[in-house]
């Protein structure tokens, strides 16, 4: 009996997963350390058993008319699932697995790393020191100075996994309060010791706003220009989930005209963000290109889980983290 086929789209996947998918299945990998084009993916996933993918792939109605009724499985690479069009998906009874818990540490740590590199102002630092800034500020008192996390108040948007680590990795930088907003209060925030509160609020009071949530319709551009009016002058927000929770002609706006201080993003609309584009020239505006989870265990831990989820998929067994 001929062994089912799969289609990983792309070639730098950890070697242990390709491994364990070897064994069992008919391999079709893109060999290339860049996406899959589309017109190849169109071509490629037709008569395909599952797909590997990643947030790079829109799987989308097309892709899976491309497809053909053969595709059983799709194992994404990730947490977020905004590429894949989930109601497409359900109609034909096709499962989907994806990687939630694994890159909580890796994206917490990231955060907190992009919430100090911005509040302290390193990357503009770095570019003094190598400019030869350094030699020509005569050690001004107010030369490259930043906003420190004692006595603030952080804002946590979407106290999720990822967001409750970044709180606990903050707490002993002398926070004086947490606040977070969201549906409703969490348990976990309780526990925590974070308070809830409303989305104007979490605006008003945050001297410093991380956003870990996801992108849904409810999120989608929720940081827009009225929400930057209400935040205070001296705010900076971080954002470590998706670029489409921001609007960002108004946080470019908001930057310009200094409604709020700074900004520190890990992820933008578009990805990968052109050389040229506004934000890049902004030096109150950290960049980062989408590294959240990019952590050596990380994601040899992200690329088995999604094996195992087509294996177990493929095999007619539980997944071990499914979306439908």
């Amino acid at each position: 009996m001929s062994k089912p086929k799969v289609l990983v789209t792309r070639l730098d996947i950890p070697q242990k997963a390709l491994d364990m998918m070897n064994e069992k299945f008919e391999m079709d990998i893109w060999h290339q350390t860049h996406p899959i084009p589309r017109d190849e993916l169109l071509k490629r996933i037709n008569g395909k058993d599952a797909l590997f993918c990643l947030l790079t792939e829109k799987i989308d109605k097309e892709v899976l008319e491309a497809a053909g009724p053969n595709l059983k499985v799709i194992g994404t690479m990730s947490v977020g699932h905004d590429h894949l069009s989930l109601e497409e998906i359900k109609k034909r009874g096709i499962k989907v697995g994806y990687t939630p818990g694994v890159l909580t540490d890796a994206t917490a740590e990231l955060t907190v790393a992009l919430l100090l590199a911005t509040t302290r102002r390193l990357f503009e630092a770095n570019k003094e020191l190598l400019n030869g800034g350094w030699s020509k500020c005569a050690w001004s008192p107010l030369w490259m100075t930043g906003l420190g996390l004692a006595g603030s108040t952080v804002g946590i948007f979407g106290l999720g996994r990822i967001g409750q680590g970044v709180v606990r990795r903050l707490q002993g930088f002398g926070v004086k309060q947490f606040i977070y907003s969201g549906h409703s209060p969490k348990k976990e925030g309780e526990e925590l010791g974070v308070k809830y509160v409303s989305h104007d609020e979490i605006l008003r009071e945050s001297d410093f706003l991380i956003v870990t949530c996801a992108l849904n319709d409810e999120t989608r551009g929720i940081f827009d220009e009225d929400a930057f009016a209400k935040m205070k002058k001296s705010a900076i927000i971080v954002n470590t989930s998706r670029g489409g929770v921001i609007n960002q002609d108004a946080l470019i706006k908001a930057l310009k005209t200094n409604q709020i201080r700074a900004a520190g993003l890990d992820v933008m609309t578009p990805e990968p963000l052109l050389p040229d584009h506004e934000l890049i020239t902004l030096p109150n505006c950290t960049l980062i290109p989408h590294i959240g989870s990019a952590e050596v265990r990380t994601r040899e831990l992200m690329a088995t889980l999604t094996a195992t989820n087509i294996i177990c998929g493929l095999e007619g067994n539980p997944m071990a983290a499914s979306l439908c």
